[in-house]
């Protein structure tokens, strides 16, 4: 393994301010925003407030001098509840505004950060419009509906000068560090093979009509990016992951953190063939995304032979793997590792599976991305936009193959599909105005 690369991995584990990334590879610009030190406010709007955008609240009311001071949903009648939940008696101070449309969001110059926890088909539109307003981004995995979408964020936060930090937070856990420095230092020989899971307990969804959106809801506006639809509640709050126009299914909501740490591990970026075999099986209900899919990645060109990576998706009774259920396994020539959460590894040594090192410790992948946008320095994010891009790509070109049910071949360098015009035609989307992701040129 180069000295490069493990100076790299280190410094992830250790790197724990603005000071220690002004040492690190690919510096940036100055930015726009002039940080004076570690005790300046910051002042964020959180943009969506179900399920991950509570999390997303509680990352930032963790850090000193770092205010949610504006909130964002489409849906007014959850602002209460949100109040409640998060800001109790004696607890941080409640954020001064609330409002329904983003762009008044992007319009408010008092605003550093836009945090982005609206459902997928909305991530790259908030996180690019954020970013063309001269603020710092943290956007939910994964960071776009299509690989398309990904490639203008990246362009995006470069055009702009901006940080954009990718939500697949395992890669801040110090433990998972420390197993990928093990993966570098060669513990398990030559890995060639690595492998992600998610076996979720996922029920029925049923089957619901078409109705008229809830009052306080501007249905227009949640659905956004994507051609008009009458509503149901069944595509609404949480349902949308699993219908195409809306969300990525398991594999795009849950999976992009497995195969983000396998092809971190791998030490890889595209991959150059993929297979999909999928179905609906077991329930009969609303949902078009497969609740049953199992994807092949081939990386032909990485190291000496190649890699090869794997995802399964199922959504119910089922065995584990090693005691992952939702997690990644490592093979190599030595030993293999098994991840078995967001925080936990441990290996496994020669033919007779003599247990090597193991290790479980969190981290906070809010503090670091706030630690990069006070140095301006993108190097120090642990899930720099690209990398988010990388790993979401997965997904898209997962569920392509398993759409049309053939394999692919992928051109990563051009990032398009080779000789089938109905795949290449699927890496983006037919946009409904104004809601429009353009192509942006890197600058």
């Amino acid at each position: 393994m180069s000295e490069e690369v493990k100076s790299d991995v280190s410094r992830r584990n250790f790197i724990k301010g603005a000071a220690a990334g002004a040492v690190a590879t690919g510096l940036i610009g100055t930015s726009k925003t002039s940080w004076a030190g570690a005790n300046d406010r910051i002042r964020v709007a959180q943009v969506g407030i179900r399920g991950r955008g509570n999390d997303h609240t509680s990352g930032w009311k963790r850090i000193k001098n770092v205010d949610i001071t504006t909130v964002c949903d489409v849906d007014k009648r959850l602002y209460k509840k949100y109040l409640k939940d998060n800001y109790g008696r004696g607890s941080h101070a409640e954020p001064t505004k609330f409002v329904q449309d983003m762009r008044e969001v992007m319009d408010d110059k008092d605003i550093d950060v836009v945090s982005v926890a609206t459902p997928n088909h909305w991530h790259s539109l908030a996180a690019i419009w954020a970013m063309e307003a001269g603020k710092d981004v943290y956007v939910e995995k994964p960071c776009s509906h299509n690989v398309f979408e990904g490639r203008q964020m990246v362009n995006a936060a470069r055009k702009y000068d901006r940080i954009c930090q990718h939500g697949t937070q395992i890669r801040s856990s110090e433990a998972i560090q420390e197993a990928i420095q093990h993966i570098r230092d060669g513990l398990l020989g030559e890995v060639y093979m690595a492998r992600g899971l998610c076996y979720r307990w996922r029920g029925s969804i049923g089957s619901k009509p078409d109705s008229t959106p809830p009052e306080g809801v501007d249905y227009d506006l949640w659905q956004g990016p994507a051609q008009e639809r009458a509503f149901s509640d069944n595509r609404f709050h949480y349902n949308w992951h699993y219908h195409w126009a809306y969300g990525n299914g398991d594999i795009g909501n849950q999976g992009v953190h497995q195969m983000d740490i396998c092809r971190w591990g791998l030490d890889v970026q595209h991959p150059n063939k993929i297979a999909s075999g999928a179905g609906m099986y077991i329930f009969d209900d609303d949902k078009e995304v497969p609740n049953v899919i199992s994807t092949s990645f081939n990386f032909d060109d990485a190291g000496e032979r190649g890699k090869f990576m794997t995802f399964d998706v199922r959504p119910w009774c089922t065995n584990d793997e090693k005691n992952a259920k939702v997690g990644i396994l490592f093979y190599g020539s030595e030993g293999y590792m098994v991840i078995d959460s967001y925080t936990h590894y441990k290996t496994y040594l020669g033919r007779k599976e003599e247990e090597g090192p193991e290790a479980n410790k969190g981290g906070d992948h809010y503090g670091n991305f706030i630690d990069a946008v006070r140095a301006h320095d993108r190097s120090i994010l642990n899930a720099e936009i690209e990398e988010g891009h990388y790993s979401s790509s997965l997904a898209h070109l997962g569920l392509i193959s398993a759409k049309l049910g053939r394999t692919i071949d992928f051109d990563g360098e051009k990032e398009q599909i080779i000789g089938d015009a109905e795949a290449n035609a699927m890496l983006t989307r037919d946009y409904r105005a104004p809601f429009v992701v353009n192509e942006i040129k890197e600058g």
